[in-house]
């Protein structure tokens, strides 16, 4: 008997995948403390988001990671002309030469592995993976680059990881998006196809196309197979920057896809996505959002930190995807409908021309 996409799990997995993300905040209060003199460089006055990024002298996604994450931690808060300021524990335990100052202590881990990694990330403002020594980067498909997805053994590991979360994730989604007036739904970067099977599943009318590398698709084929959707699911091999978009499908799926990617390059796929649609199409955003003020929350914030320490993303809000949308001519329907274990959906739909 075929295996089933839409059967939910009878428990919740968000404290699992919770506390797998809690050590970056330890690697980010470090680096923050240790490594760019956050909290002292605050002590006299509060700053714009802007002074204090040229101070530390991060990019704006690096810089945008750290402050995002000690934001959420409580550790800055914003006054009342919008500028970053120290909360009152921070003024009393984390600005150096306090009399409660815990700075040193903080400092006794400023030399672990991980500490160190993550002050290079930010610094470099690059993923894991970039450097000659190193695997190659996870997620990322780019020029002068080698990814793990494009070699057999690692792009299975990876994929299949990844299909952990979505085996949990789909279900709802499947349940929450209508998709019956649909009839063809192109999962871009579908990785193992999950999101995309239940989808099938929950709407017997509906075809799929799952559009990934081809070392990808040999799992998400395999897949395919033992959900028994192979009559409704296609494997499209390409790369999702350089060809043509398949224009043969009238709702389009990032499945957490755009967290892997920079500001620059997601609106460039938003773009690419919403051309490609049919008048009435749809575009689905379903990925982790940030609240709008980008101060959390923390469960958010140290997921981006993972995210930023993997790919050349972070994690966004739903006012800068829809934001992209709207750059994208698209009409952005509703607020986020959650799936799981964080995630949700933000729509934009392609209207008639006025």
């Amino acid at each position: 008997m075929p295996l089933s996409a839409v059967t939910k799990p009878d428990t919740d997995p968000t404290r699992i995948f919770e506390r797998c993300r809690d050590f970056y905040s330890t690697e980010l209060l470090a680096v923050a403390s240790v490594d760019f003199n956050l909290f002292g460089r605050l002590a006299e006055r509060p700053k714009s988001f802007a002074e204090l990024r040229a101070e530390i002298g991060l990019s704006e996604r690096s810089a945008n990671v750290l402050i995002t994450a000690m934001r959420a931690m409580e550790l800055l808060v914003l006054s009342a002309d919008g500028k970053l300021d120290l909360t009152r524990a921070v003024r009393e335990h984390l600005v150096p030469g306090a009399y409660f100052d815990v700075g040193g202590y903080i400092g006794l881990v400023s030399e672990s592995p991980g500490v160190r990694a993550m002050a290079e990330r930010l610094t470099t403002n690059k993923p894991a993976g970039n450097r000659k020594d190193e695997e190659g980067a996870s997620y990322i498909f780019r020029e002068g680059m080698e990814s793990a997805m494009d070699r057999e053994a690692s792009a299975r590991r990876l994929t299949l990881a990844l299909a952990g979360r979505a085996k949990n994730c789909a279900p709802f989604l499947a349940e929450n998006v209508p998709l019956q007036n649909a009839n063809v739904l192109l999962d871009v970067g579908g990785g193992s196809g999950i999101y995309a099977i239940a989808c099938l599943q929950k709407n017997p009318k509906l075809r799929a196309i799952i559009w990934d590398r081809p070392e990808v698709l040999k799992i998400a084929q395999e897949m395919a197979e033992a959900y028994g959707v192979t009559d409704r699911l296609e494997m499209r091999p390409g790369d999702m920057f350089a060809d043509p978009v398949p224009a043969d499908c009238d709702v389009v799926l990032l499945s957490n896809i755009l967290h892997d990617w920079d500001v620059p390059e997601c609106r460039t796929l938003v773009n690419r996505c919403a051309d490609a649609l049919p008048t009435g199409g749809r575009l689905l955003v379903h990925d982790v959002f940030l609240n709008d003020d980008l101060g959390g929350p923390l469960s958010i914030a140290l997921y981006s930190a993972s995210l930023f320490s993997l790919t050349e993303g972070r994690a966004y809000s739903a006012a800068e995807y829809g934001s992209w949308l709207k750059e994208a001519s698209l009409t952005v329907s509703g607020s986020v409908v959650p799936t799981a274990v964080h995630c949700g959906v933000l729509e934009g739909r392609k209207m008639p021309p006025k």
